[in-house]
């Protein structure tokens, strides 16, 4: 039995997206027969906690490079998605362990026995003895239910059905406000369902608008399946708009977004509202982008048919097939 230890963080200050990452490959993994603990934070993401339970993956706290070396020791593969943990590839090897290692750019950037940057900008990498480089988002790891929702994806017939998800927690607050806001400002009908910490303020909707605060939670694939537009920062929630077909309207938080939220705007996979300071800057941008995208049907659901095709969910299978190679 393949032993496979699982390394990420996930609060309400740094967003939960690399948890959800390890989420997909904790669900591939366990398929395949593995045995599979999980080690990290997952403040404010309580749904992934009860997921990998329902796996029955083991938890343990956050691991720094000392206490991994240490875990490797009992395991066969340790996959590391996290940006701020530094070199491990010699000290997991000399314990006898492969490493996985997911970096997004320069962001988490290390040697490993397997790289996966599965992001849409495919930035050369420079070489650094990493024998095994999968780039591109057919690498993506997407959880099952994200993909269900791509089966099960049904856009609505009336007013456009708008969800609006930024992770990263109460910090950007003042950010989903202004998204809001840009909504009101296009005077077009919809309905809004804001998935937010921090309790954005939801303006007062114009005729025909609604607002409709909730919590992140774990229907927000199902949500996706029927939503016509998603306003949505740009890490990992991009591809898994991507995967689902969601016409999207992107906001670029941090600086590690940049790379995926330029590639998604250039390719046409979703339409770009700027950063969070171009957002509170110039917000009339961002009001005429979302009225151009609500009035057009035709243009939201061509946007969306591209970045289905673009990513398929296949993602974490192929990168735990090359985990396999390396094992044998």
């Amino acid at each position: 039995m393949t032993r496979l230890l699982l390394r990420a963080d996930g609060s309400g200050s740094i967003g939960i997206g690399h948890v959800a990452r390890a989420v997909a490959f904790a669900e591939e993994a366990c398929e395949r027969g593995w045995d599979v603990t999980f080690s990290g934070l997952l403040d404010g993401a309580d749904w992934f906690a009860d997921r990998l339970g329902e796996l029955g993956v083991r938890h343990l706290p956050p691991a720094d490079e000392a206490a991994l070396g240490q875990l490797a020791a009992d395991v066969d593969a340790v996959l590391v998605d996290h940006y701020d943990l530094g070199e491990l590839r010699q000290p997991l090897n000399r314990a006898g362990a492969a490493l996985v290692s997911l970096e997004g750019g320069t962001f988490g950037r290390r040697a490993a026995d397997i790289v996966v940057d599965a992001g849409l900008h495919g930035e050369p990498r420079p070489p650094d003895g990493s024998p095994v480089v999968l780039s591109g988002p057919r690498f993506a790891p997407l959880r099952r239910a994200v993909v269900d929702a791509r089966e099960q994806r049904q856009p609505g017939s009336g007013p456009p059905r708008v969800v609006v998800v930024v992770g990263g927690g109460a910090l950007w607050r003042d950010t989903v406000t202004g998204l809001l806001r840009a909504l009101r400002d296009t005077g077009l009908p919809f309905t809004a369902d804001v998935l937010a910490h921090g309790e954005p303020e939801l303006p007062e909707p114009a005729p025909g608008q609604r607002f409709q605060l909730a919590k992140p939670d774990t229907e927000l694939p199902k949500r996706l399946a029927a939503t016509d537009l998603a306003v949505s920062a740009a890490g990992v929630t991009l591809l898994e708009l991507c995967c689902v077909g969601v016409p999207a309207a992107l906001v670029c938080l941090v600086d590690n977004q940049r790379a995926g939220y330029l590639a998604a705007v250039e390719r046409g996979l979703a339409a770009g509202l700027g950063t969070a300071g171009e957002l509170a800057a110039s917000p009339a941008h961002a009001t005429g982008v979302l009225a151009r995208l609500l009035a057009d049907r035709v243009a939201r659901e061509r946007m969306a048919a591209d970045a289905a095709a673009t990513v398929d969910g296949r993602g974490a299978a192929r990168v735990l097939d090359a985990v396999e190679d390396v094992l044998r």
